[in-house]
């Protein structure tokens, strides 16, 4: 993987960062934390400017965390009841969960909005109920992209101190995302069989 993202970032260079970075938070078959410490490695190298890939690498993963902003608000809450009408069961939510979350999380949108950008695996999820709250779209832009540029910098920052160990970030990093996904697994499991438990299915 280290020739491939060099070689791809050696010919697109911030271009290609910005569209990873998109890529990672719309659909992630690339982790952002393979992503920007490579980005770093390239800038301790000479081949790319900080600058650009602080910028680049940002833009790119403001861009994916408001396309699933954006596709929750066109869902809208009317819709978003119905399909909890009928699956409700299968997703672990009811209406009366979906009210509870959009009430904290109205209560909590700025500080759950850029820490949640700087969470593994919560990264891109974070962007779901800040749509489906309607958050100020100018806000969420802000504090995504304050987030955001924590997050990237300390990737990029890592990659160029490590120079060619740049991997080890990924290394200890993904215990981490593994934990986070593990969890939500788990719950999910353990939601789903208990609600059958409880309506006696």
């Amino acid at each position: 993987m280290f020739d491939w993202m060099t070689a791809l970032l050696d010919s697109s260079g911030y271009l290609g960062i910005a569209a990873l970075m998109f890529l990672e938070n719309v659909f992630p078959p690339i982790p952002s934390e393979v992503v920007m410490p490579l980005a770093g490695f390239l800038v301790e190298q000479g081949r790319l400017d900080a600058t650009g890939v602080i910028v680049a690498g940002s833009l790119g993963s403001l861009a994916g965390a408001y396309a699933w902003y954006w596709a929750a608000i066109r869902i809208g809450n009317r819709r978003l009841r119905r399909f909890i009408a009928c699956y409700g069961h299968w997703l672990t939510l009811s209406e009366s969960d979906l009210d509870k979350s959009i009430s904290w999380f109205a209560g909590h949108q700025n500080r759950a909005v850029f820490f949640g950008r700087m969470v593994p695996a919560i990264r891109t999820l974070v962007s779901i109920p800040a749509g489906f709250a309607r958050m100020n779209r100018g806000v969420f832009l802000l504090f995504s992209l304050a987030g955001t540029l924590i997050w990237v910098a300390l990737l990029s920052g890592a990659g160029y101190l490590l120079g060619q160990q740049y991997e080890l970030v990924a290394e200890w990093l993904n215990p981490l995302s593994n934990l986070v996904i593990g969890a939500l697994i788990a719950v999910y499991i353990y939601r789903v069989f208990s609600g059958k438990a409880k309506s006696g299915g």
